[in-house]
């Protein structure tokens, strides 16, 4: 799928690139991009060559944490207008489903839903993507901690910050940026917290500037309502690992009928069987590469009843069966 990003989720690309002593110019041309289309933040740009850029410059400046050193010096600023709307709301609550009302004109890859988890809540956060994305995943979980953090203040620690990814050997930066538990190898990428940090009170909140930003938002020329398609995958990326992407499930989590729903997507041409299996493609090498997760587990958050179902799913996409794919790879356990 050809999703596109605002350029501004590069922002402090070419800060950290000097920083590390390192010029981006071969890198960028190897992705397709240049300089003067990061210049403008609302460039909108292929995410596909957005995330690849993150990670070949981590790749060449030898810095596992590139994307994270981008996220440190991040505003809310730099999400453009849809700032005002999101720093002005009355509780973190409020702010979180702002921006997942609005993240399309942020970044059509980002998937972001609040999970209910008794006293405390799962804030899952994932960019779709057809490879590993360590970089864009860590940016994206900075810049959202760096949001919350602004809403409620820099007092704010949530109980951690999960990683599906392996920890870099220097974890330095990712505890002065979160100051709170670090987890990696997890099976989300996300933030938890107490759930009553949700209500917490914004003490900039403003509620006339909430109207005037909305009415101005609303109003941008070209403003588009997410395609269906998208905003099913999203969904599916998140309920997946849970074991709920069901049309059903999904069709609720979006606030339609499925009736409405398969409508909408026969529109747009494209089925509800044919994007769980696209996003399957997308995050099964992520579950193999992680060592944790053996081929049962696997197969539960890709959410196969049996591991044989697994097995012949894999085989069908490619070529051989999990174990041997495992075997002739990172060793993992099966």
């Amino acid at each position: 799928m050809n999703t596109l990003v605002r350029a501004a989720v590069l922002t402090h690309f070419f800060e950290v690139s000097r920083a590390l002593g390192f010029n981006p110019q071969e890198v960028l041309r190897e992705v397709g991009l240049s300089a003067a289309m990061l210049a403008d933040p609302d460039q909108r740009i292929p995410a596909k060559a957005a995330v690849e850029l993150l990670e070949r410059s981590a790749q060449s400046s030898g810095s596992l944490t590139f994307g994270l050193r981008m996220a440190e010096s991040r505003q809310l600023s730099n999400f453009g207008v849809v700032s005002l709307l999101i720093s002005h709301q009355p509780t973190l609550r409020d702010a979180l489903a702002t921006t997942i009302r609005y993240r399309h004109l942020l970044n059509d890859s980002l998937a972001l839903q609040i999970e209910d988890a008794g006293p405390m809540v799962i804030v899952r956060e994932e960019v779709m993507a057809d490879r590993p994305t360590r970089q864009a995943i860590e940016l994206a979980i900075g810049v959202l901690f760096r949001m919350c953090a602004a809403v409620l203040g820099r007092q704010w620690r949530p109980n951690s910050v999960n990683f599906s990814h392996a920890a870099p050997p220097d974890l330095s930066l990712h505890r002065r940026l979160f100051a709170c538990p670090l987890v990696f190898g997890s099976e989300f990428n996300g933030i938890v917290f107490a759930a009553s940090d949700l209500d917490l009170q914004n003490p900039a909140a403003d509620p006339a500037m909430v109207r005037y930003a909305r009415q101005f938002v609303d109003t941008i020329p070209g403003l588009r309502e997410p395609a269906i398609d998208l905003e099913v995958r999203k969904a599916i990326y998140m309920m997946l690992p849970t074991g709920r992407a069901t049309s059903d499930c999904v069709a609720q989590g979006l606030g339609l009928s499925l009736r409405t729903m398969q409508r909408q997507l026969d529109e747009a041409g494209v089925s509800f069987t044919h994007l769980l299996n696209d996003v399957r493609r997308d995050l099964v090498m992520r579950y193999m590469d992680n060592p944790k997760h053996n081929l049962i587990r696997v197969s539960e958050m890709l959410g196969y009843s049996t591991p044989s179902s697994f097995t012949r799913w894999f085989k069908s996409q490619f070529g051989q069966a999990p174990a041997r794919h495992r075997r002739a790879g990172s060793g993992a356990i099966d």
